[in-house]
Order: C-alpha cells, then structure tokens, then sequence
C-alpha cells in the first residue's frame, strides 16, 4: 500500500502540459521547494532546459553587462564600435572568423570570436575562452615594433557588433547575428598575406639570398622584441607571419602567446603547432622562450627551401622522431655554412644551447649575401644535388 502511495504522488506531482496547451516553464525557485519537500517530486521529461539556457545566455549577458559598467570608465584599449565597419570574411579559425573592415578611416582585419556556432558555449568554456581572449588582449596592445602586428583596439562583447550576412558587402547592410558575449580583436591590415602563402608561391624558383635574409631578420627581431617584453609566442610558424606590400614581416596571431613565468615549471603542455614545436614542448616538458628559438629554426629551413618540412611523415611520426630520434629537416648542400650553422644552434635539442633571439639577430647581420647562395631551383641545378640525403643536426 505504502508503494502504491508514493507512486500516486509522483503522478500527481508531475507538471500536467494538457492544461496549458504547450510546455510549462520550471522556475529555479520552484526547482527549490521541489528539492525540500519530501512530499512532491517532478519528472526530467517535462522541463524544459532548452528555456534553460535561454536565461542562462541573458543572465550572462546582465553578468557581463555590470562587469564592464563596475570599472567606471572603458579600458584603454576598447574600441568604439561605432566606428567599426566589418566587410568581408578573409579566413575561418576554430573559435572564430577573421573579417577585413575599416576603423575610424584605417584598413584593419577584425578577429570576432564567437566561441561556436551556436554561441551557447557552457559557463565554464565561456568563462575560459573570455579570459584566454583577455589575455590576448593584454599581451598585444602594449606591443609597438615595427616587426609585429599593430593592435588597434579590441571588445569584449556586445550587442552592438555588426557583421555583415552573406550577401551584403557591409556591417551597415545587416543587422547583428552573433550572441551578445561574442568578442573581437582590431589589428592593423596587412595587404601582404602570410609568410607560408609566399613561399608556396616562389617554392619553384626559390628567393634570392639577400631576401632570405631579410625576411628572416624581420622575423628575428620580432621575436626578440618579444622576448624582451618577457612575451613567449608559442606559436612561431610561417603561418603566422604576415608580409605587407613591401614584403616586410609582422609577427601576427597572439592567440597562445603569455608573458613568461619566473619558474619553468609554471609553463607546460603542449601549445604550438606541430613541426614546429620543440622537443621540450613536445615531450611535456617545463620549457621558456627557448621554444621560440627552436620553431624560429624550422622557419629559417622553411624560409631558405621555400618548401614544408617533413613532407612525407605524419604529425605523429614527427613528433615521435623530433624527441626520440633528433629528427630535424634535410638541409640543402647548397646552403650557405654559416646560415646552416645559425639554423643548428636554434633547433639545438637542449634548449640551453640556443641562442638568445637577440644574438641570433647578430649572426644574421653578420652574413655575407653579396655572392648569393640562396636555394638553386631543381630545374637550374648544376652538378649541385641541393637536398642532402640526411636528416638532423
């Protein structure tokens, strides 16, 4: 009896919908009484959780409302939006879109994370890639070199971000169609593309020495600036290198870049891109800036062969055989000694014996281009086999 008892309550309890025609909304603060009650219980069936997050995405949106308002003033380096006009979409990341656009009369390129498609992230990813992108933020609008990408401004979520829909040429033709707690990051247009498009365009004829070492003193000096600011990248690749219509290198994308930890067993995991990581990184290890010097080695190859390293092994055999067998690229025969030697000390194993960036700057000045060197084309080479048969240091 005292079983058939419960069972009628539980019937008795569930939320009937026949009475009201469509699903009845359950409020937290009905989930509370419900909770201390011994009496009443309600069936997972009949809640509705989609409204659930609905007022989960408006209380967030009210939560981040009052953060901004709680520092009396914008930060230094928010963006007013109404300046702001996104155009186009130039290329799709995985949290994100990055868009051309102009701001207040300069051509930029316009970073939106929106975090997913469906821009209803959990609380806590939200809270993660919020404060990821603050991080990013703080790392790069305090930068100013020539041979870095110049911060702009940036948001951290609003409603008054307008992207333009398919179809329409700009952010005035649409209205918004992105959650309220998407971001974005303003940065200065380079016209150039990256460094990887350019050399996969010369990749058949190859660049010319002095260019070679030019390029790679731009990047050079980048990355000694950052690391000057006690500012790690740990994402040094060709990729992320744009050039502007003079073929002048910026270092781009801060996305996994932070200022560097006093104790190296404060910075772990794997971040960067494989190929180019450091055996360090790779292996889990406690590692530095030093991880740049290595991916800055790959760079060098990748700069002077106009070609990918490890062409024909899969990122797993890479990573395996960079830590466990000292893989490094083929280097050319017709590769100039003291550029080859440069290339060695940065992808040393022992992060110890790199170099500094700002001495690798050094050697880099010091090379003689006046009699070339540069990579020879397959189809020019003459009595010059130029990709050696062994791999490493």
């Amino acid at each position: 009896m005292m079983a058939e008892k419960s069972n009628t309550q539980v019937e008795d309890a569930t939320v009937d919908r026949s009475k009201s025609g469509k699903d009845v909304e359950l409020k937290g603060k009905d989930v509370g009484r419900a909770s201390s009650s011994k009496d009443v219980f309600f069936r997972a069936d009949k809640i509705d959780f989609k409204s659930w997050d609905v007022q989960l995405e408006k209380h967030l949106s009210r939560v981040w409302s009052r953060e901004r308002e709680s520092y009396g003033k914008k930060e230094v380096w928010e963006i007013d939006l109404s300046k702001l006009d996104i155009r186009y979409v130039i290329a799709h990341g995985t949290y994100g879109t990055v868009y051309r656009g102009n701001y207040d009369g300069q051509d930029v390129a316009v970073k939106v994370l929106d975090w997913g498609e469906d821009g209803m992230a959990t609380v806590a990813e939200t809270a993660a890639l919020r404060a990821s992108f603050r991080q990013e933020v703080a790392v790069w609008h305090k930068l100013d070199h020539r041979n870095v990408t110049k911060f702009v401004g940036a948001s951290m979520g609003t409603s008054d971000l307008r992207i333009p829909t398919k179809g329409t040429s700009t952010s005035s033709d649409c209205q918004n169609n992105i959650p309220s707690r998407a971001c974005c990051v303003v940065v200065e247009y380079v016209a150039g593309g990256t460094l990887k498009n350019y050399l996969i365009r010369n990749r058949r004829k190859k660049l010319p020495y002095k260019a070679v070492i030019r390029i790679a003193l731009d990047l050079a000096r980048g990355l000694s600036y950052l690391h000057s600011q006690k500012i790690v990248h740990r994402d040094v690749k060709t990729e992320n290198m744009l050039l502007d219509a003079r073929t002048y290198l910026k270092i781009a994308d801060f996305g996994v870049a932070r200022v560097e930890a006093q104790n190296p067993k404060d910075m772990t995991g794997e971040t960067g891109t494989l190929g180019y990581m450091a055996p360090e990184v790779l292996d889990g290890k406690p590692y530095n800036r030093k991880c740049d010097v290595y991916s800055f080695g790959i760079c060098l190859w990748e700069i002077y062969c106009c070609d990918m390293p490890y062409p024909d092994l899969s990122f797993v055999e890479v990573s395996s055989a960079v830590v466990r067998q000292n893989l490094r690229p083929d280097i050319p025969r017709c590769c100039p000694n003291a550029f080859v030697s440069i290339m060695k000390k940065c992808w040393d194993a022992s992060p110890e014996k790199r170099p500094e960036m700002d001495e690798v700057v050094r050697l880099l000045e010091g090379l003689d281009t006046s009699k070339g060197g540069g990579m020879v084309p397959e189809d020019q080479a003459t009595g010059c086999f130029c990709m050696g048969s062994v791999r490493g240091p």
